[in-house]
């Protein structure tokens, strides 16, 4: 199957790990890439790094700002899509977060996005991707996309990311 977690809302990565965690509950083998995110930068990272072990990488730069950063951004993002095409390989489930954050910024073209699709129904493993504005080419592809909506946040109101919250 393929997933898609997207919306403007705060919960995307959150129900991506609880996607991660249902499915280990049910024995299967799961690998979880952050495409936008470095490591040591959110708190799911040490508690995924230590249920997943080497199925787990946060390869990226932080969110992409600056033009300039670009080449870095598009290497990092390189990295983590050819570790999620050797992990696709040997799970069950492969969760790329963030991966349409990267999409959408042009460090992943449409082709690889669907090449990693294409390896993961070869092999029987499931694939859910998350971030903000879901392309209509893929939401038609997806079996279940669920859309994350804000009817409130703190943000709106001039309020600060916090520890254990928002990362």
């Amino acid at each position: 199957m393929l997933l898609v977690y997207t919306g403007n809302g705060k919960g995307k990565t959150s129900a991506c790990v609880g996607q991660a965690v249902r499915a280990l509950g049910q024995e299967m083998r799961v690998a979880f890439a952050q495409f936008m995110k470095r490591d040591g930068q959110a708190g799911e990272q040490r508690m995924l790094a230590e249920l997943l072990g080497d199925r787990f990488f946060a390869g990226g730069e932080g969110f992409f700002r600056r033009e300039e950063d670009r080449p870095a951004h598009a290497r990092a993002a390189a990295e983590v899509l050819a570790w999620a095409g050797e992990m696709a390989l040997r799970v069950d489930m492969l969760v790329l977060d963030e991966a349409l954050y990267a999409l959408g910024a042009g460090l992943l073209s449409r082709e690889q996005v669907q090449e990693i699709i294409e390896k993961c129904a070869g092999a029987g493993c499931h694939l859910v991707l998350s971030g903000r504005g879901v392309p209509k080419w893929l939401e038609g592809e997806a079996d279940i996309v669920s859309e994350i909506m804000d009817r409130k946040h703190v943000h709106s109101e001039g309020g600060k990311a916090r520890k254990g919250i928002e990362f």
